[in-house]
């Protein structure tokens, strides 16, 4: 196998030329050769994604509030829930990716063969994606204008080996720009958006946005987590409200979305992530680690209700044909 350096910025170089201007590269303007390659890797991005079973992108109306460390350890609960060896996370921060450092894979090389772009692995053999795996050192910048960051993850999506997997969890950057709005346009059949967001009212502003945003584009929304949701003492176990108290459950209620769960602060959170190692795995007992897991069964919940839903819509259609 040969590392994967700068495979993605190769295929870009047509795109950036027609950015020079601010000028929009349109599939009308494609050449023929250019659309060729368009349908096909359509065609590989949608055999890629039906061998993954269940696809989850979780966003948020802001940054700072722990989305990518929430994406980290929900993936590893769901893993620890007998998914082992089939999760696979993608980090679709172009421009600001965190993922491999949180799950234990700073420094890591995807590895490329004959089939494709292999993922690396991580604990409980799951595949993990980023843009920091083909960048050269930490302080190099992805400086690309929209169109091209979208272009890198619809390759994330089609030329990466991904296997059969049960859940495919996809942290996006905040806010309804460029990268939410490509994975949502790239991936239809998307099971649903997690939104996570504080108990702060800024955080709820904003939040509003975020299910706006997955509401026009028909996007099921799963659910809202409230993260950093109260302090819990290590020594004496009381919980003291940082922040106002119950916004996810607030916000959730006026916008008739699900609530999913609290995750409370703790201390041992930041140092895991700094460490590069899921929380979760760690401190399989604390109180954090418990609303994972509930959280989990919500999900799945969800799902199982989709899956009767569209099932129940199926038999109906077909009743009418007859």
């Amino acid at each position: 196998m040969q590392t994967v350096n700068s495979s993605l910025e190769k295929k870009n170089l047509t795109d950036k030329r027609n950015l020079k201007n601010g000028s929009k590269l349109k599939v009308e303007e494609i050449p023929i050769s250019g659309k060729i390659a368009f349908d096909e890797e359509a065609v590989k991005r949608k055999a890629r994604m039906n061998k993954i079973k269940h696809k989850i992108a979780v966003i948020s109306g802001k940054g700072g509030v722990g989305k990518s460390t929430i994406t980290v350890n929900l993936a590893m609960a769901f893993a620890m829930h007998g998914y082992a060896n089939q999760i696979g996370i993608l980090d679709a921060d172009i421009t600001g990716p965190c993922i491999p450092k949180i799950i234990g894979l700073h420094g890591k090389k995807l590895q490329v063969g004959p089939p494709g772009i292999f993922p690396a692995i991580g604990p409980l053999g799951t595949k993990v994606v980023s843009m920091a795996f083909l960048l050269p050192s930490d302080e190099v910048p992805v400086i690309w204008r929209g169109p091209l960051k979208g272009r890198a993850i619809s390759q994330f999506l089609s030329d990466i080996v991904w296997g059969e997997l049960e859940f495919l969890f996809i942290d996006l950057p905040p806010g309804t720009g460029d990268e939410p709005l490509s994975v949502m346009q790239l991936i239809p059949e998307l099971d649903g958006v997690v939104i996570v967001t504080l108990p702060s009212e800024v955080s709820q502003i904003v939040v509003k946005k975020a299910v706006t945003f997955a509401r026009q584009l028909n996007i099921p929304i799963i659910g809202i987590i409230e993260n950093m949701s109260g302090f819990v003492c290590p020594k004496c176990g009381e919980k003291t409200d940082v922040f106002n108290i119950g916004g996810g459950t607030k916000i959730a209620e006026d916008l008739s979305v699900p609530f999913l769960g609290n995750i409370p602060i703790d201390p041992e959170v930041c140092c895991d992530s700094d460490k590069g190692i899921p929380f979760i795995i760690e401190h399989k007992h604390s109180l954090a680690t418990k609303a994972f897991m509930e959280i989990v069964k919500k999900i799945e919940d969800f799902l199982k209700n989709s899956k009767e839903i569209e099932n129940s819509q199926n038999a109906v259609h077909i009743e009418q044909e007859h």
